[in-house]
């Protein structure tokens, strides 16, 4: 199953595409599952993926956390940190 995964902000410029639509490889349950492994896909993904426990996520535009199952999710946003003024 297709997802596609959308970058904001500076994990976007990191990345360099501010979106893509990929086939996760079997084995890839959890968000943090996914960010090991979108990790591990070049230099640009390890750059904005360095410190993973600051990474947002948001399934199906919803808000999660790391140990969310990510099976079905059609849109998986990944954000940095954001505050409020």
């Amino acid at each position: 199953m297709t997802t596609r995964l959308i970058y904001f902000a500076w994990v976007r410029e990191r990345i360099g595409m501010a979106e893509e639509d990929v086939d996760l490889p079997a084995g890839i349950e959890t968000v943090t599952d996914l960010l090991r492994w979108l990790k591990s896909r070049g230099e640009g993904y390890g750059h904005a993926l360095q410190y993973p426990d600051v990474i947002r996520v948001a399934i199906n535009q919803e808000h999660v956390e790391h140990r969310e199952k990510i099976a079905g999710a059609r849109e998986i946003a990944l954000f940095p940190p954001m505050t409020g003024g």
